[in-house]
């Protein structure tokens, strides 16, 4: 495992979420969400490298959103508290913030888009 970790890139040790974010919000933001989406990220939060501002790039992905809703597998855990530094700098910008272990959650997430959609109403094409 060990040489595993070495030898392949992003094997362990957290994810890459601020520049995953970065890329998305510089090739897609703009282009594709107008405002008017619901955006759903499914993380745990653990920010690989601190170096990157990661809630600046939340906050870009949410001023580009109508809503951005996170899903995270780590409120599986009773008691669970926003210790992971990404994760605290992501929570400013989320609008919703779910747990994503099971199918009770999965049903909460299509509750919550389905009254999200009835309160935007349509948008003319």
């Amino acid at each position: 495992m060990g040489k595993v970790a070495n030898e392949v890139m992003d094997w362990d040790g957290g994810t890459r979420i601020a520049d995953c974010l970065r890329q998305f919000n510089i090739d897609w933001g703009r282009r594709v969400l107008a405002g008017r989406s619901i955006v759903v990220l499914l993380t745990d939060g653990l920010e690989r490298d601190s170096e990157h501002d990661l809630g600046f790039q939340a906050r870009r992905l949410q001023r580009s959103t109508r809503r951005l809703i996170w899903l995270n597998p780590m409120l599986r855990f009773d008691g669970f508290e926003p210790r992971a530094q990404g994760i605290r700098a992501m929570l400013p910008a989320v609008d919703d913030f779910m747990p994503a272990h099971n199918v009770a959650g999965l049903l909460d997430l299509a509750a919550l888009l389905g009254t999200s959609g009835a309160r935007a109403g349509r948008v003319a094409a």
